[in-house]
């Protein structure tokens, strides 16, 4: 077998556990503040288990959106972190810049029963992407980025750049983040597409191109006795105009808010 893969076979018995429990990611974040707290903590391994609620507001035209539960896992060890629906292999540092092997599950999908509009449609499917990470961190400042490649019935490919901050006061912190996002035309076509025998009245063919988005966000977070750890997480993204101009899609903006709940052993 190619050593190159070596790392996915460790990988994949803790996917087949936690990618179940994890449907919904806890958090789109390239890294998130609780995974360097984790790192931070002076221990060979940290657990956190959790739950939380997730609404995500669909640019899909007439989208069924609704409230969906967020299990949470946190893991932190030597060679692998694990935080919601992603899991990372850690490969060798240079000085403060890390990097990753990673897999992520992302439930991007949809189904022609969730909208009015889509209906004729096929099925659109989430999965495993697999890709590799890099962090470079100095002091309360991250900057990180991500490219991962669908596997499965999804398609396409995505790179993402993230810049964070942590501010502190007492036990409540305040992280606020911007990001970047490209996807190539594979991942527009699928999730955006409209193919020849989905064309309807009113829902022309459409086939995009890669496109980009731009996103902002903040989390606050309030840690009580350091092992219970309450989080909101609130996010919008710009989309670009290859995917604006889908005939799916019926807004330029895509907005999220998360909430939860974090005990650390």
């Amino acid at each position: 077998m190619n050593q190159a893969l070596h790392p996915f076979r460790i990988l994949a018995p803790a996917l087949a556990c936690v990618v179940p429990a994890c449907l919904v990611p806890a958090s789109a974040q390239v890294v998130a503040p609780e995974q360097l707290a984790a790192e931070a903590l002076p221990k060979t391994s940290q657990w956190g288990l959790g739950f939380g609620a997730g609404f995500d507001k669909s640019p899909l035209r007439d989208f069924d959106d609704e409230v969906d539960p967020l299990p949470l896992v946190l893991y932190e060890s030597k060679h692998l972190s694990v935080f919601g629906a992603r899991i990372d292999y850690k490969l060798p540092s240079y000085g403060p810049l890390q990097f990753r092997l990673r897999a992520r599950y992302a439930n991007d999908g949809y189904e022609a029963k969730d909208s009015p509009y889509l209906a004729g449609m096929e099925e659109r499917k989430g999965g495993l992407w697999l890709g590799g990470a890099a962090i470079w961190r100095s002091g309360a400042t991250s900057v990180a980025g991500e490219f991962t490649a669908a596997t499965g019935d999804a398609e396409g490919k995505r790179i993402k750049l993230e810049l964070n901050r942590e501010f502190r006061t007492g036990a409540v912190t305040i992280t606020p983040r911007i990001g970047a996002e490209w996807y190539d035309k594979d991942y527009v076509d699928y999730y955006y597409g409209v193919r020849a025998n989905e064309v309807r009245a009113g829902r022309s063919a459409y086939s995009g191109d890669s496109s980009q988005a731009i996103e902002a966000g903040v989390r606050f977070g309030y840690a009580f006795q350091r092992r219970h750890n309450f989080f909101v997480d609130v996010s919008a993204k710009s989309l670009g105009s290859e995917i604006k101009d889908s005939p799916l899609v019926e807004r330029s903006t895509e907005s999220s808010i998360k909430l939860g709940y974090l005990y650390a052993f």
